[in-house]
């Protein structure tokens, strides 16, 4: 069964429409990511999935079931985990508080995932006790992912993962995801440097104007002539 399939979707913002007849799927296991210019409707795309902004027409499934008016923390229940760009930890809490509110609808304070997590971060176990807000932002962004994946989420949605890091962490952080991915968990991202992100994905989107304009791998995307020059600079 496909587990996440967009289709038509039409969503925006109270009265502003920003998505027009979006169409998108993502196979179990599969990493997906999204690209395009600012002001495509990417974030949109993701924030229609879990219930922060407004599905206007069209449906979205996840496991066959329609989530399209769930709320954030019912998507959560459902196993849909999502990571937003700016804003994505609490600084006065520390690490390990951090982790703790990623597991606030568990039965019990999951320890085998603190676990898990610290084994994927090791910086994070590092500074457990420490305030997020003192972080390094890599080591901010790692923690976002971290709490994320306390409730071992079927679906991780990823808003701009490297905006903001130094270059020489970029390809940390994208190790990362890819390390995610390979355990098992389905991934959707959107991203800025979309070389890196179509280089990295199974496949991938290009979204301008809110609308559909490519998809194919990751890699044929890359080769595209019409996507280079309209897309990538090239």
């Amino acid at each position: 069964m496909t587990q996440l399939e967009i289709s038509g979707l039409d969503g925006g913002y109270g009265s502003l429409q920003v998505l027009s007849s979006v169409d998108l799927r993502i196979e179990p296991g599969e990493y997906v990511a999204i690209v395009g210019p600012n002001g495509a409707g990417k974030s949109t795309v993701m924030k229609c999935i879990v219930g922060l902004a407004d599905v206007m027409g069209g449906e979205v499934l996840f496991e066959g079931a329609d989530v399209s008016g769930l709320d954030p923390e019912q998507c959560i229940r459902e196993g849909i985990s999502y990571i937003p760009q700016t804003e994505n930890v609490f600084e006065n809490l520390t690490v390990e508080e951090n982790l703790r509110v990623g597991a606030y609808i568990a039965d019990g304070f999951p320890q085998d995932r603190v676990r898990s997590v610290f084994d994927r971060f090791p910086a994070l176990e590092e500074h457990r006790s420490r305030k997020a807000g003192l972080l390094s932002g890599g080591q901010q962004q790692m923690l976002a992912m971290g709490r994320g994946l306390m409730l071992d989420p079927d679906l991780l949605l990823l808003d701009e993962p490297s905006a903001g890091l130094a270059p020489d962490l970029v390809g940390e952080m994208f190790d990362k995801i890819d390390q995610i991915n390979d355990d098992g968990t389905a991934v959707l991202m959107v991203e800025q440097n979309a070389r890196e992100a179509l280089a990295r994905c199974d496949r991938g989107y290009v979204l301008a104007g809110g609308e559909n304009r490519f998809e194919d791998t990751g890699d044929a995307l890359l080769e595209d002539e019409s996507v280079r020059r309209q897309f990538l600079g090239a």
